[in-house]
C-alpha cells in the first residue's frame, strides 16, 4: 500500500463539494469507482475555464495517475473507469450527451447541477456547440444506462448466472423492453428475474402493446405470470 505523508503547511487550494454529496449521495454509492469518478469530476471541472464546463471521456482516461488507481493493470483500469462513469450516469449524478460531428463522436459530461442541465438543454436547442466543432452540425444522443447496471439498481447483486442470463436477453430483446419489465416488477414489487424474464417472454410471444396503459399492462401480466410467482406479489 502506498503511503500519504500528509496534507502540508499553510494555504492549501480547495475544491467545493455541495453539502448534499454527502448527505443524499455519498450514502447511496455502492461501488468504488462511481465514486473515485464522481469526486474526480468536482476537481476537474474547477480546473475548466469558461461558463460552461464539461468534462469529455478523453479527460478521464487522459489522466494517467488518476486512471492508475482504478486497476491493478491498464486495462482492469479502464473498464472500472467506464463502469464508474456509466454508474454516475445512471444514478443521475452525471448528464451525458454523445455528439457526433464530421470530426467523430464525442462523450461530454455534465454534473446534474442547474448550469449542468441548462447547458445540456442548450445543446439539445443547438444554441452553443463544445469546441472544436464550433462550426460544424451536431446530432444529440442520450446515454441509456446498460442492462447490468438496471439489474443493480432495481432488482439486486449481479451473480455469475444472472449476468450470463442478462447478455442472453440482450441479445434476444430490445432493451426498451428489459428496462420496462423491470419498472414494471419494481412497481408490482417482484424484484426477481424470473419475473422480468417471463413479461418479456410473453412481449415476445404475443406482440408488445406500446399503446395499451400501465394499469392495463399490469394486470394482463398479473394473469399470464408463472403460477410459482403469483403468491409472493404483492396485489
Amino acid at each position: 500500500m502506498k503511503g500519504f505523508p500528509g496534507f502540508p503547511a499553510g494555504k492549501q487550494r480547495v475544491t467545493q463539494i455541495p453539502n448534499l454529496f454527502f448527505s443524499d449521495l455519498l450514502p447511496i454509492i455502492d461501488n468504488l469507482a462511481e465514486l473515485k469518478v464522481t469526486i474526480y469530476a468536482f476537481w476537474a471541472l474547477t480546473q475548466k475555464e469558461g461558463q460552461i464546463r464539461y468534462l469529455r471521456l478523453t479527460d478521464f482516461l487522459n489522466d494517467t495517475e488518476f486512471i492508475k488507481g482504478l486497476g491493478p493493470n491498464l486495462n482492469a483500469a479502464t473498464e472500472a473507469l467506464l463502469d464508474g462513469i456509466e454508474r454516475a450516469v445512471a444514478r443521475g449524478t452525471f448528464l451525458h450527451v454523445n455528439v457526433e460531428s464530421t470530426d467523430g463522436k464525442m462523450d461530454l459530461y455534465f454534473l446534474n447541477t442547474e448550469k449542468g442541465r441548462a447547458a445540456v438543454e442548450g445543446i439539445t436547442r443547438g444554441e452553443w456547440r463544445p469546441m472544436p466543432d464550433e462550426d460544424q452540425p451536431i446530432s444529440l444522443l442520450i446515454e441509456r444506462p446498460n442492462v447490468f447496471v438496471l439489474y443493480e439498481q432495481n432488482i439486486g447483486p449481479l451473480t455469475p448466472l444472472i449476468a450470463d442470463e442478462l447478455r442472453d436477453a440482450e441479445q434476444t430483446y430490445p432493451i426498451r423492453w428489459i428496462e420496462e419489465a423491470i419498472q414494471i416488477a419494481v412497481e408490482n414489487n417482484v424484484r426477481k428475474w424470473r419475473y422480468v424474464l417471463s413479461i418479456l417472454e410473453r412481449w415476445r410471444q404475443e406482440g408488445k402493446k406500446d399503446g395499451i396503459s400501465r394499469r392495463d399492462s399490469q394486470k394482463e401480466l398479473r394473469q399470464q405470470i408463472p403460477d410459482e410467482l403469483k403468491d409472493i406479489i404483492k396485489r
